[in-house]
């Protein structure tokens, strides 16, 4: 008994240690995956800056500013759920974890209600494309252009987080210990990446054209 339990043990730490490297590969593929999406940013903001600042202000700052605090107070939750389940008080880690999956669906009924208020002004690309006040809309359009694709791209990414969530919820109410307490912590990681790139989306979309 004395001999397997340093083996065992020893087990424990492989496995977390393989989740762990695992999971961050995986986070990597995604770095590259959204990496395409900021160098079209980019690349159109340095090309036409000015048409990029007068697009910047037309999306809404205030459901922007909104759904950063909601992601970041998701991020908190996700935090507090993992400690939580480390110190085996399960049934609070769940409640953590159902204001984290209520928190993501809110972001996403917020920018849905984004979606809908910009296709009523005419900003979504395509043919009925207008920007009021805009000199150059074939510029401003190329920023909405990327403005939807990275938004939805995050939204779907999220979308992933919050079945993560639940899987995670399910999973430490039916068999809770250490494998679970894993499982939580990679999805955690995934999660908190979510919200990084949502803090580099948020100034790049919301704030270019303001800081001025």
């Amino acid at each position: 008994m004395d001999a397997a339990t340093p083996d065992s043990e020893q087990d424990i730490g492989r496995q977390a240690a393989r989740t762990r490297l695992g999971m961050w590969a995986f986070l990597g593929s995604e770095v590259m995956f959204f990496g395409p999406v900021f160098f079209a940013y980019l690349y159109g903001r340095f090309m036409w800056p000015q048409a990029f600042e007068a697009a910047s202000r037309g999306t809404d700052l205030l459901c922007g500013a909104v759904n950063t605090a909601v992601l970041l107070t998701s991020s908190l939750g996700v935090a507090v759920a993992h400690l939580l389940a480390d110190r085996g008080a399960y049934g609070r880690a769940r409640r953590a974890l159902d204001a984290v999956v209520l928190l993501g669906l809110a972001f996403l009924a917020i920018k849905g209600y984004e979606y809908v208020q910009d296709w009523r002004e005419q900003l979504v690309p395509g043919p009925h494309f207008h920007l009021q006040g805009a000199v150059n809309q074939a510029g401003a359009q190329l920023f909405y252009f990327v403005y939807f694709f990275a938004t939805a791209l995050h939204a779907l990414h999220l979308t992933a987080g919050i079945a993560l969530m639940l899987h995670c919820r399910r999973a430490l109410r039916r068999r809770p210990g250490r494998p679970t307490l894993r499982r939580l912590e990679a999805a955690g990681l995934y999660w908190h990446f979510v919200d990084i790139v949502w803090i580099f989306l948020f100034p790049a979309l919301y704030l270019a054209g303001r800081a001025l």
